[in-house]
């Protein structure tokens, strides 16, 4: 019997440990195409330095300092980049065309920066949205620049 329970406790420690399957990671955004200088991925788990390759995640944060520039490619095709001393969070995004599943939408917080559409803006334009503080920028398919004042 002692065997019995030394067994039936090894298996509550496993069970206990092991992770669901249904807690995996979420798909990411996108990836970090360039980095120059100093920038950042903002999360809820901290503050890392942007690295060319890392995924980014639907409402993460990316920020540049004085020298920094950063260029990211979401899953659909669409490109930001950011020039110095900018910041822009990822606050919704949803390429899922299969489900039906397709939006967008970029929180321009201040700096500079450079949106061109991808495959959501051909697929679904009233599902994106650009926001700075003053406004919001429909996209029709289309390259624009943003410049967000303090």
């Amino acid at each position: 019997m002692n065997g019995l329970l030394r067994s039936a406790a090894a298996m509550a420690f496993v069970f206990a440990t092991v992770t669901p399957a249904a807690a995996q990671q979420p798909t990411p955004a996108g990836h970090i195409k360039k980095v120059s200088g100093a920038a950042f991925v903002v999360r809820a788990s901290g503050t890392t330095p942007a690295k060319a390759g890392d995924a980014i995640f639907a409402t993460d944060v990316l920020r540049t300092a004085g020298d920094g520039a950063l260029g990211v490619t979401l899953r659909d095709d669409t490109r930001v980049s950011l020039g110095p001393n900018s910041e822009v969070r990822i606050e919704r995004y949803v390429y899922a065309p299969g489900e039906g599943g397709l939006g967008m939408v970029l929180k321009f917080m201040r700096g500079m920066a450079v949106y061109v559409s991808g495959r959501i803006a051909k697929l679904a334009p009233d599902s994106i949205r650009l926001e700075t503080p003053t406004g919001i920028v429909g996209v029709r398919g289309t390259t624009v620049a943003i410049r967000v004042e303090s």
